[in-house]
């Protein structure tokens, strides 16, 4: 089954590793499905999509159990701010939260994963702005941070992400971010919507989050 925004997308995220001298299979497309309900959702998953991001974990909750009965294959990426009394919904039913920005929630999401014996796959944003609207570590902090979640939370932490500001060159933010994961070794970058992914991409992104140019928007 062809899904046409779908195919668009993989197809510019090939283009776009290729261009960068990378190969394409080193970068994962995150379809980001929030506002939009399961019956949206599933022409999406039998075009052959499985890694999707929400940012809301009540929102998932609503619609993405019975989607994953059905795929049980489907990859769940929280990809929005999370909240310290949502940490336990959140590690039960995300496989990765790209959201992980301040000690409280590293301790929580610490305890939960401990708590239910399910691991995820997390990564520590970085508010690379320094926008006082926006959630993130900020940049001059993160190296203290991702030692303490290593350290005081026995957490792994995977790669990094940001937001770039709205109204500026995302190029700088992701080439900045990039420089924090390589000094603290860490090797995958969340990274690039659906206007700036190319650009994400050469810069070394790993996971790119993609919603309206795959699912169009809501009206």
């Amino acid at each position: 089954m062809v899904h046409e925004g779908l195919k668009k997308v993989l197809n510019g995220v090939v283009a776009a590793a290729q261009a960068a001298g990378r190969a394409p299979e080193g970068v994962t497309l995150i379809a980001v499905s929030k506002t939009f309900d399961g019956p949206e959702i599933v022409p999406v998953i039998e075009a052959g999509q499985r890694v999707f991001g929400e940012n809301r974990v009540q929102e998932a909750k609503a619609k993405w159990p019975a989607l994953k009965m059905a795929w049980p294959d489907v990859e769940l990426h929280l990809i929005g701010p999370l909240q310290s009394n949502k940490a336990a919904e959140a590690v039960q039913l995300f496989d990765a939260i790209h959201t992980v920005d301040r000690p409280k929630i590293a301790a929580e999401i610490a305890k939960e994963m401990r708590r239910q014996a399910k691991p995820c796959k997390l990564f520590v944003q970085v508010n690379t702005g320094r926008e006082p609207q926006k959630a993130g570590i900020d940049p001059d902090q993160a190296d203290a941070f991702l030692a303490a979640c290593k350290e005081a939370h026995g957490l792994e932490i995977s790669g990094l992400m940001c937001i770039p500001p709205a109204d500026e060159d995302p190029t700088p933010h992701f080439t900045l971010l990039a420089e924090i994961a390589r000094r603290n070794g860490l090797s995958q970058l969340s990274m690039g919507m659906s206007g700036d992914y190319a650009k994400a991409i050469a810069c070394g992104a790993t996971h790119v989050r993609v919603g309206s140019a795959i699912f169009g928007t809501r009206g």
